[in-house]
């Protein structure tokens, strides 16, 4: 398998992504790639030549400022200073994985040719996420508006020798890594700046990351949802594809066609029940996951056209002599796309806490709180209050940050997307959905052992003997906080060792 990936102008899959960050592959751009940018940077250097009109943020300055004229002479302080003056984030640090996702998606949107940047530009970008020199970034600071001015202002501090990279575990100045590496500080020339600084790569960066996340709980919240109507003695009836036939909705498909696979050949499934209909938080699997799926197919394409696109500005069209100040910058479709995200995610978590709510209340033969002498012992009464808990954060944090909107640059700027504060919004959500559906495997893996000596299906029997390794039967009371971390770990594991990064589906 090939350990470098070719920056060029085909079409970047999520898929392929997902594979480069999973094989840790290299990046290079590729000789198209680079004569793009070649060409793009000589016809900018010409047109300046000869250029005495103003031309926004390659001889003015920015935002509001756009009617200030600039020297030739200064046009490369401009961009270095607008580098500095914009690096105002605050707030915690973007995670480096996500950083490393910024750097590839700003290197693979400048290698289109419409940007006017130098090549040793990219090519130092490309020597940063092939070398893991990751820029310390914040996730407070950007409207997704003008793009993501402050966390790309961070991103691309280190090109100037400012700021601070992450590096080997460690935080360290760009200065010293320049110094290391034996770089020297990149000189910017006109438009430079202004390329690094607007575009949507950090909205980008965490919506990808997000997606593949999200594909990956999908699937382990229809199986850990499999597991726990075994456990609760459900019923395989409202699952039957006629049921979804006539509102063939594509993710209440795919989720019943999944729920069917996990349970054939379940025992308990089969046996007869004494229940003529389960609650709507198992009856209803298909209708509410499956919304959710079809939820991520509409951002998945939101997101694969974002990444596939000129999201600076200025904009350079050579071949039509033409350099064109637009919008592409602005963030909505990404607001709107991680808004519903958002959404969508949550709900996953909330139906998940109803079913561990149902499983612990002592209903169907299962011991209340899903222990043996309760009363004696509290059981598993409380990781559903944690669940309940994180469920009300996520309501909270699912409120659309897109509708709000608030004035910039003295009026220029005067409707914004908030696209930025939806994507770290998105990316708490997530990782609560994550907590959530471990505390209803642990829940669901605890109720199943009561129904012993009858079993789930193959699949679902195998899948538990390998989370009992790590997330044992629970006896009598002890420290449950460590089963919840150690269920979350098994999940993470479990996608990893098994390749599931992405299920598309």
């Amino acid at each position: 398998m090939p350990t470098i990936h070719q920056i060029s102008s085909e079409i970047l899959e999520l898929t392929t992504i997902s594979d480069i960050v999973f094989q840790q592959k290299k990046i290079e751009l590729s000789e198209s790639a680079k004569e793009k940018i070649l060409k793009c940077r000589a016809y900018l250097d010409q047109r300046m030549q000869g250029q005495d009109e103003p031309i926004y943020g390659i001889n003015t300055g920015f935002g509001s400022l756009y009617n200030v004229k600039i020297s030739k002479d200064k046009l490369t302080q401009l961009q270095e200073n607008l580098v500095m003056s914009h690096a105002c984030g605050i707030g915690n640090e973007v995670p480096n994985d996500i950083v490393k996702l910024m750097l590839l998606l700003k290197i693979q949107s400048l290698s289109y040719g419409h940007s006017g940047v130098q090549l040793s530009t990219v090519e130092r970008l490309v020597d940063f996420y092939n070398n893991d020199i990751l820029p310390v970034v914040y996730t407070q600071g950007s409207l997704g508006a003008s793009g993501d001015l402050a966390p790309l202002a961070h991103l691309s501090l280190p090109l100037i020798g400012k700021g601070d990279v992450s590096y080997k575990g460690k935080i360290v100045s760009a200065e010293h890594i320049l110094e290391k590496f034996k770089w020297n500080p990149l000189q910017l020339q006109s438009k430079e700046g202004l390329a690094l600084l607007n575009g949507t790569q950090f909205m980008s960066a965490y919506g990808v990351h997000l997606i593949l996340k999200s594909y990956k709980l999908s699937y382990f919240a229809d199986l850990i949802g499999s597991i726990s109507l075994d456990a609760f003695d459900g019923r395989i009836e409202p699952f039957d594809e006629l049921v979804h036939l006539v509102r063939p909705h594509g993710g209440q498909l795919k989720t019943a066609e999944r729920i069917r696979e996990f349970l054939e050949g379940s025992e308990l499934i089969k046996q007869k029940k004494e229940h003529v209909q389960d609650p709507y938080s198992f009856r209803c699997i298909p209708q509410v996951h499956g919304a959710t799926k079809d939820t991520l197919e509409f951002v998945y394409k939101t997101f694969k056209t974002e990444i596939n696109s000129v999201t600076d500005n200025p904009n350079i069209f050579i071949g039509e002599d033409k350099i064109i100040s637009g919008g592409n910058f602005h963030g909505q479709p990404l607001a709107l796309a991680l808004d519903y995200l958002k959404i969508a995610m949550a709900e996953l978590g909330n139906i998940s806490e109803r079913r561990i709510f149902q499983l612990v209340s002592g209903l169907r033969g299962l011991p209340t709180f899903l222990v043996d002498n309760p009363g004696l012992n509290s059981g598993f009464m409380i990781p559903q209050y944690t669940a309940a808990s994180i469920v009300s954060a996520n309501k909270q944090l699912a409120t659309p940050a897109s509708i709000d909107s608030i004035v910039s640059s003295n009026g220029q700027e005067d409707h914004v997307s908030m696209g930025a504060n939806a994507a770290t919004q998105a990316y708490d959500v997530i990782t609560n959905v994550e907590r959530i559906l471990a505390i209803e495997l642990m829940n669901a893996s605890q109720a199943i052992q009561f129904r012993k000596p009858k079993t789930s299906s193959p699949l679902i029997e195998s899948f538990l003997n390998v989370y009992k390794e790590q997330v044992e039967f629970v006896t009598q009371d002890k420290i449950l906080h460590d089963l919840i971390k150690s269920s979350v770990h098994f999940i993470d594991d479990f996608c990893i060792e098994n390749e599931l990064l992405f299920d598309k589906v």
